[in-house]
């Protein structure tokens, strides 16, 4: 971030610190917003197809297009019809990690049931010197946050001695995402230069999105990629992301109108998405 020295009127001064104190904002956002919206610059903005809940239920039908995701953001992550693969997006490039692990640019025709999409714009950055595992990683990711009640988006770079991931197979909607997942695909890498994409939702919106870190990797050269389980590496970029806004589109499909979609999906979201780990 840079910083922006100017004179403003006691007027001013007194506004912005009666809102501060009546809010619990901090100054510097009330008025990095004020300036967006002089500006006409729109604000970060997290947009999500479906919800948590719904993949823990097997909604998996394809709702939204990958061309259509391209209109919301540059930057996600998410899953395809039919819970076909592991969706992760940079730079504007939809990547497809398929079950047998190979990975291939989506095409903008091709269905999502889930999906996070932001467009990426790097608020901080910062290093990560070294990390012995996932739990080791979102810790250090945890202590860069300011807030546990505001979404973030990460960009995270480097050379990863070990990554663990796995790509879920095709499913039928209807299968639970415990019992699709068990089937999943698992990959071991070592030695690998990449990048991890990830999301961190606050715990009151786990029946929204997956509460804590979210992340799926891709190799640089494509060679391999999808929902991170575990790793460890050396020497990490991290780029983080506050998110202001919240869209979500929801499903219009007979299978979304018809599930029940009131209990708590956590602990069916620890299985399937961390195998058992707890949210960071």
């Amino acid at each position: 971030m840079t910083a922006l020295t100017c004179d403003i009127s006691e007027l001013l001064i007194d506004a912005l610190a009666a809102r501060s104190a009546r809010t619990g904002e901090r100054q510097a956002d009330i008025v990095t917003s004020a300036l967006a919206d002089a500006l006409e610059i729109e604000r970060s903005t997290l947009f999500q197809v479906s919800t948590s809940t719904a993949l823990v239920e097997g909604v998996y039908d394809g709702v939204v297009s990958v061309g259509e995701l391209k209109q919301h953001g540059d930057f996600g992550l998410g899953t395809f019809d039919a819970l076909d693969g592991e969706l992760v997006a940079m730079d504007g490039r939809f990547y497809q990690v398929h079950g047998s692990g190979e990975v291939s640019e989506a095409p903008n025709e091709a269905k999502v049931p889930f999906a996070v999409i932001t467009a990426f714009r790097a608020e901080r950055s910062f290093v990560i010197d070294y990390v012995a595992d996932f739990d080791e990683l979102v810790a250090r990711l945890d202590r860069e946050r300011r807030t546990d009640n505001r979404f973030y988006a990460a960009r995270i770079e480097g050379c990863f001695a070990h990554v663990q991931t796995r790509a879920a197979r095709r499913a039928n909607t209807g299968v639970s995402l415990v019992d699709a997942t068990a089937r999943q695909s698992v990959f071991e890498l070592s030695d690998v230069e990449g990048s991890l994409v990830g999301f961190w939702t606050p715990s009151y919106a786990r029946t929204i999105n997956i509460a804590g870190w979210h992340l799926h990797f891709l190799a640089e050269s494509c060679a391999g990629g999808g929902h991170l389980l575990d790793c460890r590496t050396a020497g990490l970029r991290v780029e983080l992301q506050e998110l202001a806004e919240v869209r979500i589109a929801m499903p219009e499909t007979a299978a979304f109108m018809k599930a029940d979609l009131t209990r708590d999906p956590s602990s069916d979201l620890d299985v399937a998405e961390r195998g058992g780990r707890r949210p960071g």
